[in-house]
């Protein structure tokens, strides 16, 4: 084993940050408080709280009141989904539910659960052959019965970036509620609501160097939602839950350093993501990329490479020190194709080929370099292991 480690799975978790940890420390032992409670700690735990939910609505773009902490993202994006359209439902103003066909698991599951438990119907929106949603394909699929969209900003896998105020703007224009999940793209890409044209967001902590076990949904004011935890008063009668508050604390301050190193960490990130992607493909034959190259987020690296099994490459990844993932760290036990892959076009093969590299702070120059010098006869030791049958080569090179 390498007593290197090279990090290049931030899409799957990114380490707390320093200065996040020491905003949270002081709530855990000396500021413990409940917030619901009338008594001094109490009272300063709320403040702490009301704090955070300042902090968060100035780089939304929206008021504390829109704000609603959750206990990750995917509870964030429950309770969109769910609570959006179970609330559109008992309005009558329809069951029938869109989202993109390579939506994260919490989308596709939460409307799958509609679908089979609460008679919607579901229209999963094709990519074409970057993953890309085309807005004349949402137009195409709303219906009067539509109850609620969900396109995700950026792919947790691929990298691509959806146009999503181009979107929005075709469901503000139906009538219909427009939900993101935005949790690959705090820190990297704008977050004002307003400008997106969203109706609902949502974001998890640690995605962006706060800790884990808390995320945020934005609800815009007057937009249907019904609680789908119920038991008490807090988050506006919305999530009910004590509130964690030295997780509600990490997260505003993670995303407040986000924002403010945004500029820099952008340009930084697209400098070396290039230079791994172009490294890889000039010295890889049989390599791809998979998304599209300009409308990516700035650490996603995701390649296929012929006639290996991605798990098999990560294994000898490790063994270098080098940290990456075949997809979605929500499916790593999955032995499926990533669906995300599949609804490009590529073939099973291909797909259980590709891997994801996904860059974020600490990472150098050298690590890059030091990922181009192993992977390639990495690639080849695998390959001379299982040579391509004449099937996936034409697959391959066609």
């Amino acid at each position: 084993m390498s007593e290197r480690t090279v990090y290049l799975d931030h899409a799957a978790t990114t380490p707390l940050d320093p200065q996040v940890l020491e905003a949270m420390l002081p709530y855990f032992t000396q500021q413990y408080g409940n917030p619901s409670s009338i008594h001094q700690p109490g009272r300063a735990a709320l403040q702490a709280l009301d704090d955070a939910r300042e902090q968060v609505a100035l780089i939304l773009g929206c008021t504390r009141r829109e704000l609603i902490f959750t206990g990750g993202g995917s509870e964030s994006i429950n309770l969109a989904i769910k609570g959006a359209a179970l609330a559109r439902q008992a309005a009558g103003a329809g069951s029938h539910l869109i989202v993109s066909a390579i939506e994260h698991h919490a989308v596709l599951h939460a409307a799958e659960y509609l679908e089979r438990y609460h008679g919607f119907t579901l229209t999963r929106l094709p990519v074409d052959a970057a993953g890309l949603v085309h807005p004349d394909t949402l137009q195409a699929a709303l219906r009067p019965d539509t109850a609620l969209v969900s396109v995700m900003y950026a792919n947790n896998e691929i990298g691509t970036i959806q146009p999503l105020a181009e979107l929005g703007a075709i469901c503000r224009a139906a009538g219909v509620p427009f939900h993101s999940d935005a949790v690959q793209a705090a820190g990297v890409l704008p977050l004002d609501v307003e400008a997106l044209n969203v109706d609902y967001l949502s974001l998890t902590a640690h995605k962006f160097y706060g800790p884990k076990g808390v995320g945020l949904l934005y609800a815009r004011r007057g937009a249907p939602l019904l609680p789908q935890i119920n038991g008490g008063a807090q988050e506006r009668r919305r999530r009910a839950g004590t509130e964690n508050v030295p997780g509600i604390v990490g997260l505003a301050a993670a995303l407040t350093l986000a924002e403010e190193r945004r500029p820099a960490h952008v340009a930084r990130l697209v400098t070396l993501r290039d230079r791994l992607i172009d490294g890889l493909l000039a010295s890889i034959p049989q390599s791809w990329l998979n998304g599209d190259r300009a409308r990516r987020l700035p650490g996603n690296a995701n390649l296929g490479f012929a006639c290996v099994e991605g798990e098999s490459v990560l294994l000898l990844l490790d063994q270098a020190g080098i940290c990456a993932s075949s997809g979605s760290a929500c499916t790593s036990g999955s032995l499926e194709p990533s669906h995300v892959l599949l609804a490009l076009g590529l073939a099973a093969d291909a797909a259980n080929g590709s891997l994801r590299f996904s860059l974020g702070h600490g990472i150098s120059e050298a690590d890059i370099a030091y990922v181009l010098e192993v992977l390639p006869p990495m690639i080849a030791q695998v390959r001379a292991m299982a040579p391509c049958s004449p099937e996936r080569e034409a697959l391959a090179t066609a």
